[in-house]
């Protein structure tokens, strides 16, 4: 059991028609092992559930449970031999010059809506769902050894969704769901979990209108509080250590119908592209 704890103290003090500013003065990652490979078919609520009796973990009103794609994406079948990929002479020349697999290029082209940037043997693409991310989210690591491509889930919301609703029937619990992957950053080192797929909580914080600790009116401050939440599930569940999922206890979150898509900036407002 891993946990991150964080203090955070509510500024807002009495002020007429001003709601709280949410704030936790305690909040825990704790993760979920699973030592069982996931096959396609699987139930992943089954796999987790099983998970937390062997480790004596109990969810609790309030958990919100962080799965990592990959868990997601074997049990659904999103799994490609790479020897059925035949690459275009394109992608052959473009994975020869930068010593790359020239079947997970043309595996990422076919899994984008468009190519974003492609320079110095990175790929970057917005994938059918509308990330923006590198290789459409191709991954070959932690599948079979290299044989085997994994994608992303087809609808990473359907698939929170379906997690979410199986929860509640196993556990009598209403417990949100976010599914996460590992994007990289514009001008920024380094790898961060992001959230592809949510249900059971918004996805974003708007503070627009609240004051702030010396009288300021917000205007501007809307928190993504779907990435933080699996930014921090990364520090616990890592490529390394057999660790798909995570619980965080003690975070506010604000219920409701939240999707991905809320967290996607429209292509009309990106400074960047």
């Amino acid at each position: 059991m891993s946990a991150i704890r964080h203090g955070h103290k509510a500024a807002a003090k009495g002020r007429k028609n001003q709601r709280p500013i949410n704030s936790s003065a305690d909040l825990r990652v704790i993760g979920i092992p699973v030592a069982d490979e996931i096959h396609p078919g699987d139930s992943v609520a089954e796999k987790l559930l099983h998970s937390l009796r062997q480790n004596k973990i109990s969810l609790a009103p309030g958990d919100i449970l962080v799965v990592k794609h990959k868990i997601v994406s074997k049990a659904e079948g999103r799994i490609v031999d790479l020897a059925t990929i035949k690459p275009s002479a394109d992608s052959i020349a473009w994975a020869k010059k930068y010593k790359l697999d020239a079947r997970v290029i043309e595996l990422a082209l076919r899994e984008s809506r468009s190519i974003i940037r492609r320079k110095n043997g990175v790929l970057i693409t917005e994938t059918r769902h509308g990330f923006i991310c590198a290789n459409s989210g191709v991954d070959v690591s932690n599948v079979d050894g290299g044989s085997h491509a994994l994608l992303l889930p087809a609808d990473p919301d359907l698939s929170a969704r379906k997690l979410h609703r199986e929860l509640k029937k196993s556990t009598a619990l209403t417990i949100p769901v976010l599914i996460t992957d590992t994007f990289g950053r514009p001008w920024r080192e380094g790898l961060v979990d992001f959230c592809i797929g949510i249900a059971g909580m918004k996805a974003l914080r708007d503070d627009r209108g609240r004051q702030d600790s010396h009288g300021y009116k917000l205007n501007a401050s809307v928190e993504a509080v779907a990435d933080e939440l699996a930014s921090a599930a990364g520090l616990v569940c890592g490529k390394l250590n057999r660790t798909p999922a995570c619980i965080i206890r003690g975070f506010p979150y604000e219920p409701g119908q939240g999707r991905a898509s809320d967290l996607i900036r429209p292509a009309a407002n990106d400074l960047f592209r």
